[in-house]
């Protein structure tokens, strides 16, 4: 929510979920907006092209403090994908949840593993840890690649 504005009508600032005031910048309204129109992860990197791409002004370091900002303040996931890479992605699922990706082409389906959820609450209490988080993604191929590779295209 903002709570300032500038004289263009501009947000200065807005409550992130964690509770802090983050300042709204032209710069990471771009973001946000370029997040909310892609369905899959992406790369700082990949982002930042998109933004060029797109005429609008960003550096890279901008985009690398803006990305790990709003995962910070728990407004989009973030992951490494199959090369070690930060990948990021604003999610329809608000709660705990974890992710299915292609290896491929990047695609990504989120999904409720409660067979895991136990699993770490039971591993977490037989050794005595409190307050456990964490994060389980699985990787494999698609299946529009999965078909492409068995065409031997891919």
């Amino acid at each position: 929510m903002p709570h300032g504005t500038t004289n263009d009508g501009s947000a200065i600032t807005e409550l992130a979920p964690a509770g802090k005031e983050q300042r709204v910048t032209k710069q990471r309204r771009a973001v946000s907006a370029a997040l909310d129109s892609l369905d899959d992860f992406v790369s700082t990197q990949e982002l930042y092209r998109l933004l060029q791409n797109q005429g609008t002004s960003v550096s890279l370091a901008t985009a690398y403090r803006i990305l790990q900002s709003m995962a910070d303040d728990g407004q989009v996931d973030v992951l490494r994908n199959g090369d070690g890479e930060a990948v990021y992605r604003r999610c329809a699922v608000t709660g705990h949840h974890h992710h299915l990706l292609c290896r491929n082409c990047g695609k990504a389906v989120e999904v409720e593993a409660p067979a895991v959820e136990t699993w770490a609450s039971r591993i977490a209490a037989e050794h005595g840890y409190t307050e456990v988080a964490h994060t389980v993604e699985i990787f494999g191929l698609c299946p529009e690649c999965s078909a492409l590779r068995a065409a031997g295209n891919l």
